[in-house]
């Protein structure tokens, strides 16, 4: 047993898939690969890897290093409005992935097969409603996302805050909260709205396990709490750092740009020029309204039990040292 004792009792998300704290790494793209997922699941959270920015056949290669480095629970995460969404499914089944938090779509499609199989399945949602669907859909459990969080959001822009409490009180299956959290005290602040435990992700993107560049990393620590901005609602919401892309992705959106012109100053794979790439003026560089709160870099299992610890502290101080 650890010695960084989780200060609850006994949330559904710790029976649900059998880990030790209810702390789930996000599955982010270009960030979160088998190293980290596996770092977080054997340090006693649960580790996601995130599809999203992979094919089938590199899915599969990470699936196996990560049963090759933990004999933990660990999950992946599939956006499903992929065009190969299927074939991520079919990767994760053929590997007997135990969890799958899926995003960006309907679970309806692949729920009951994931049932079938043996496979949780958590679905990401920014607003009550869409909550609701989810638990009549037959998911296990729902991440409420508020829209401090990194990378794509609901266009209603609900603060974490305000969405769990309502998410909470509107279904009966386990919520996940996440959107901007990074230390102890936030995650003490979200089970005390009712959430069964966390999904945390710019945090975990800024440890030395994490796939992302060494630049965006900097990034993250060196950022102040007014360094992102959210933008593109027209075709696909995301918060990410100001840059000098940002900066004419702003200008065009002020003058009422198409969906067109956006597009197209979206290009192909900003994502990875930002993130995984390290382009930090011309790159997508996702990342949470939670980077203002960060100021290092450590492993991921560090990283966790720090968590734990700091929310232990919250609870019985009040708040977490700095």
């Amino acid at each position: 047993m650890s010695q960084h004792i989780w200060p609850f009792t006994g949330t559904r998300i710790q029976t649900l898939f059998g880990i030790e704290y209810p702390i789930i790494q996000a599955g982010m793209v270009w960030v979160s690969g088998a190293k980290l997922a596996a770092a977080v699941s054997n340090a006693g959270g649960l580790g996601l890897i995130g599809a999203g920015s992979m094919k089938p056949d590199l899915l599969a290669d990470h699936i196996r290093t990560a049963q090759s480095l933990t004999d933990k629970p660990f999950g992946v995460n599939i956006p499903l409005l992929r065009g190969d969404a299927e074939e991520l499914v079919q990767v994760v089944l053929d590997h007997k992935v135990p969890v799958v938090f899926t995003s960006a779509g309907s679970p309806k499609r692949f729920t009951p097969t994931f049932h079938d199989h043996g496979v949780k399945v958590v679905h990401v949602v920014p607003s009550v409603t869409l909550a609701k669907k989810v638990e009549a859909a037959g998911c296990d459990a729902v991440v409420a996302e508020g829209f401090e969080a990194g990378g794509h959001n609901g266009v209603d822009m609900i603060t974490t805050m305000a969405l769990i409490p309502q998410v909470a009180d509107a279904v009966q299956i386990p919520v996940l909260a996440a959107g901007g959290i990074a230390d102890g005290r936030q995650i003490a602040a979200a089970i005390m709205l009712g959430a069964d435990g966390v999904q945390i992700g710019t945090r975990f993107a800024a440890t030395v396990e994490s796939s992302a560049h060494d630049n965006y990393k900097q990034a993250v620590v060196n950022a102040s709490d007014r360094d992102t901005v959210f933008h593109l609602k027209q075709i696909g919401p995301a918060r990410m750092f100001r840059n000098t892309w940002t900066e004419r992705i702003a200008a065009a959106e002020q003058r009422g740009a198409s969906v067109e012109e956006l597009r197209e100053l979206l290009g192909t794979k900003r994502e990875r020029l930002g993130i995984f790439e390290g382009d930090l003026d011309e790159g997508q560089v996702e990342a949470g309204q939670g980077s203002g709160l960060i100021r290092d870099i450590p492993h991921a299992s560090e990283l966790l039990h720090r968590l734990v610890d700091e929310t232990h502290a919250a609870i019985r101080h009040g708040k977490v040292s700095s």
